[in-house]
């Protein structure tokens, strides 16, 4: 669906005019021949992300521009899942996560810091064969999503990190489909790399399996602990 190709802490998934939706200050539609997942350096504290982005790219020799994406984890740590029409990419850490307590769950209490910290992100790069339209597109990064908090809640206890994004791709010169939620082929079969793709990629990043379980135990992380009003539509 793809071909990734990791270089000098960069990782291009190269795939000639797709249209891309990618989350982050830098994200929005755009159509290009590749999506990029870059590791930062520890102490990374550069805010003019775009030029950066530019930069890591040539600097590995990758020339085509495109959506990019970055994070704490080594990119060798990257891997990817293809069930019929979709490929998706993952890397995962998890050393900062987020959890969101809910009524009659439990949920590790407190956050933690610590002067070398390193932001783990879980980040994702979904493709699929078919032309999806621009609020199906959408739907699919939901879907993304949506498979990335149930995957991580079910390892490891909470929905994601404090700092996730994800990008997807479609062809424009594909087969249509009109949705892609989870009871369609492209959905579940994006719901199913998702799950598989995080899980190989936390696999390799924690090849003993010891990852935080709850904030408190990790070096970063945030509880969200807001009590917001309810209330039913006039």
């Amino acid at each position: 669906m793809f071909e990734a190709t990791v270089r000098d802490g960069v990782c291009r998934c190269r795939r000639p005019n797709t249209r891309w939706l990618a989350t982050g200050p830098d994200g929005g539609f755009r159509t290009a021949d590749a999506a990029y997942d870059v590791t930062v350096p520890e102490g990374f504290d550069r805010t003019d992300l775009r030029a950066y982005a530019a930069e890591r790219r040539d600097a590995a020799a990758f020339e085509a521009p495109g959506p990019t994406l970055l994070t704490g984890v080594d990119v060798a740590h990257a891997r990817c899942a293809s069930d019929g029409p979709v490929t998706v990419l993952a890397t995962a850490g998890v050393s900062n996560p987020a959890a969101l307590p809910v009524a009659g769950g439990t949920v590790g209490e407190g956050t933690a810091d610590a002067p070398d910290w390193r932001p783990g992100t879980v980040n994702l790069i979904a493709v699929t064969d078919r032309a999806l339209g621009e609020g199906t597109l959408a739907e699919l990064l939901a879907t993304c999503v949506e498979a990335k908090a149930a995957t991580l809640a079910a390892v490891a206890g909470y929905p994601g990190t404090t700092s996730d994004a994800a990008v997807v791709g479609c062809d424009p010169d594909g087969d249509p489909a009109e949705f892609a939620g989870s009871a369609t082929e492209v959905g579940a079969a994006t719901r199913a790399c998702v799950r598989d793709a995080v899980l190989a990629s936390l696999g390799s990043r924690y090849p003993d399996g010891e990852f935080p379980r709850r904030v408190a135990e990790a070096e970063h992380g945030v509880v969200t602990d807001r009590e917001p009003d309810v209330f039913a539509p006039a």
